[in-house]
């Protein structure tokens, strides 16, 4: 899959003022993370649930969606930060996340036939000898869903790549390549190689320095792919040039746009998307129609599900999130279907392909080249 292409040359180079406070530029997944918003927690009393403690729960910013009729339990949906101060309430003995449960077997995020993995499937392309890094905050690779290779971390307080502390990592590398093993999800390309680079840290934040270097670890290691579900809002020269060494070096480089959605017609792709050898890729719902908070930009090239994908997290666990982070790894998966049915081809013409297919939407400025269509690509 490796094929030199012509380095780019242009390149800006930006400086935070924040760099001066931090002593560090710290490069996050924050502009292209998920929105995970409010969630729904399962709040139990110690003892009958009194109108005071429904009144406490409602000044705290929660939304009392159900209360049980036979255990002093409410189902309260509410921010994060309320749920921790519940914990902290003697009146209660338990705050729970809510979690989504499955039949027995195995279920299909509506992502993959709106991208037609699974016609591709159908022809016995599953992604197998394709490897994919996924950069980000680590991957569980005790996961029953997921099958990790292999991986490094370069996050030094963090120096197992093999444990997400986020679930970001984890989340997106089940959209790539989550196991078809009768349980869970079943990913885009579910026999591909995945290998966790963490440089993101529990946080969802690293630095360029780090970045960097899980790029040239993906180089080093004879990465097919990397997925980069993750954004800034500077431009670097350093990261630009690395970006464009694994280009260079035949690795197809693919990264969320940003969730910075739409500001008149500014624009607003985040790094590295915006650089000319990584692909950027937004976000569309079932429909195709674009994600508000998706970016844009004359630097969108396609678009992928992004809204209430369906995945792994950690603790064998699944989530709906929604985020141009999730639009990506669709793309890298079909790109790993790419790869494994056409093994001659180049990283370029792989890119091409998946250019070339997209179903047109709109504007490019907002919708890219349009919604990738994997099958049309590997024919």
């Amino acid at each position: 899959m490796k094929a030199v292409f012509r380095a780019f040359t242009a390149v800006l180079s930006l400086v935070f003022v924040l760099s001066l406070m931090v002593g560090n530029l710290h490069f996050s997944a924050s502009a292209a993370t998920v929105d995970k918003g409010p969630k729904n927690f399962l709040v139990g009393f110690k003892s009958d649930i009194q109108t005071a403690q429904i009144n406490h729960v409602k000044k705290i910013g929660g939304q009392v969606k159900h209360q049980y009729k036979f255990m002093n339990t409410m189902l309260v949906s509410m921010p994060e930060a309320a749920a921790e101060a519940l914990k902290k309430n003697p009146n209660v003995s338990y705050v729970e996340e809510d979690q989504l449960a499955f039949k027995t077997g195995q279920s299909t995020p509506w992502g993959i036939p709106h991208i037609k993995a699974d016609q591709v499937h159908a022809t016995g392309n599953t992604g197998s000898g394709v490897k994919v890094a996924i950069l980000d905050t680590g991957i569980d690779a005790n996961h029953e869903d997921l099958n990790v290779r292999g991986g490094a971390s370069f996050i030094p307080s963090e120096p197992n790549a093999f444990a997400d502390g986020d679930g970001h990592g984890t989340h997106v590398a089940g959209t790539v390549a989550a196991l078809n093993n009768t349980t869970g999800v079943i990913g885009v390309a579910h026999s591909a190689s995945l290998y966790a680079v963490k440089v993101l840290d529990s946080t969802g934040s690293g630095t360029y320095s780090g970045i960097i270097q899980g790029i040239e670890w993906a180089v080093a290691n004879d990465m097919d792919v990397i997925n980069m579900s993750l954004g800034g809002s500077s431009g670097s020269t350093a990261l630009q040039q690395a970006c464009d060494n694994a280009y260079n070096s035949g690795v197809l480089v693919v990264a969320a746009a940003g969730n910075s959605g739409t500001k008149g017609k500014r624009n607003t792709i985040g790094y590295p998307a915006k650089y000319a050898s990584v692909m950027a890729v937004g976000a569309v719902d079932s429909s195709n129609t674009r994600a508000s908070f998706s970016s844009v930009g004359t630097e969108l090239e396609v678009m992928a599900p992004g809204v209430g994908v369906v995945s792994s997290v950690p603790g064998n666990k699944y989530a709906s999130y929604n985020g141009t982070s999730m639009a990506s790894p669709h793309v890298a998966g079909a790109a790993a279907l790419i790869m494994a049915g056409n093994p001659g081809l180049t990283n370029v013409q792989v890119r091409q392909k998946l250019v070339n297919t997209a179903k047109p939407l709109g504007d490019s400025f907002y919708y890219g080249k349009g919604v990738i269509d994997v099958y049309a690509a590997t024919r």
